[in-house]
């Protein structure tokens, strides 16, 4: 059963790597050529790249993987998602839980145009880093001092993006592992802090440049809301 694995898996990920060796070529001729004429016509050009090489691991997820998603929202919201721009905030369970958002980005027509708060470390990675680094992704150094000026202007530059846009934020910073559990309930308990059991407490010094993070409250209803769920996202 391993060997059949391997023989699907192998030329699966020569495949995306090839591709999106191909994909980084156009997109640093895209980069080198359009935007110092238009950032906008970049842009958009680079939306349709990147598109074009997350949709391969997009598969990998709907369809080979069969992962089922649900969607716990109201018809309101859900008729918007996709439509707007729209701050994602998400636990980091695993290191391809981000996948997971994707797949939603995609269903709803923005896969092209999501965005995220990386470490600096992941844009020197071939084909996947990238191409990120192409698209505008902001990148931290986990140092606040240059941290801060890297999150303002990397917001500055997206206020004009021409289309509606995912920002993806890991508000605990890092990954979740039982150690790092054990460590986060003890400076809760040491602190006077809710003691978390399920996750890891979250980084909250962007909150000074992100208003939006001082108002979550607002965001959410006492009311159950209906649970939206399909293996087709």
């Amino acid at each position: 059963m391993e060997l059949v694995a391997a023989m699907f898996v192998l030329p699966i990920g020569v495949l995306f790597l090839a591709s999106g060796l191909i994909v980084n070529a156009i997109q640093a001729l895209l980069f080198l050529i359009l935007l110092p004429f238009s950032r906008n016509i970049y842009r958009r050009a680079n939306i349709f790249m990147v598109d074009l090489l997350w949709s391969e691991l997009v598969w990998l997820v709907n369809w080979w993987a069969g992962v089922k998603i649900c969607v716990y929202t109201d018809p309101d919201t859900w008729q918007l998602m996709g439509k707007e721009h729209a701050l994602l905030i998400c636990n980091h369970r695993s290191d391809i839980d981000w996948l997971v958002g994707w797949v939603l980005a995609q269903y709803f027509g923005c896969l092209g145009s999501a965005r995220a708060i990386m470490k600096k470390s992941t844009k020197f990675l071939p084909v996947v880093g990238w191409s990120m680094w192409f698209s505008e992704y902001v990148f931290l150094e986990r140092n606040w001092a240059k941290d801060e000026a890297t999150l303002k202007s990397g917001f500055q530059r997206l206020k004009d993006f021409p289309r509606p846009f995912w920002l993806g934020l890991f508000v605990e910073g890092t990954r979740f592992t039982t150690a790092k559990l054990l460590a986060a309930q003890e400076y809760a308990r040491s602190t006077g802090l809710p003691v978390p059991r399920n996750l890891l407490l979250p980084r909250t010094k962007a909150s000074s440049i992100i208003p939006v993070l001082d108002n979550l409250g607002l965001c959410f209803s006492c009311q159950q809301p209906s649970v939206i769920c399909s293996g087709d996202l």
